[in-house]
């Protein structure tokens, strides 16, 4: 990801992803790895950064519009990818949507 163009250039709304991986995590990386290559293809999709810890994991990503995060929020793959988190891989998860914009 170009950050300054991202952060200098466009408006944008960011996804921060912050969880704490469980035990079970069978098959985590593989479907990570297949997620951020999706999210690459996804209209209104500008850029990712992620982080990880001991466990936790912060990612952040980057998209031109409201509707493009709801369309990557759908995508079917990534439902599938959802639900495993919830029920296995995570032990606790948040989501928060911020907007950003031109600085100056």
């Amino acid at each position: 990801m170009e950050r300054k163009a991202l952060l200098n250039d466009k408006s944008y709304y960011a996804v921060i992803f912050t969880s704490i991986q469980s035990e079970v995590n069978k098959d985590y990386e593989e479907m990570a790895e297949l997620m951020i290559s999706l999210a690459k293809k996804q209209p209104g999709f500008l850029g990712v950064e992620s982080a990880r810890n001991n466990g936790i994991v912060i990612t952040v990503s980057y998209w031109e519009t409201e509707e493009s995060i709801r369309n990557w929020k759908n995508h079917e793959k990534h439902l599938v990818a959802r639900h495993k988190g919830r029920s296995g891989w995570y032990s606790d998860y948040h989501v928060r949507h911020s907007t950003g914009g031109k600085r100056k």
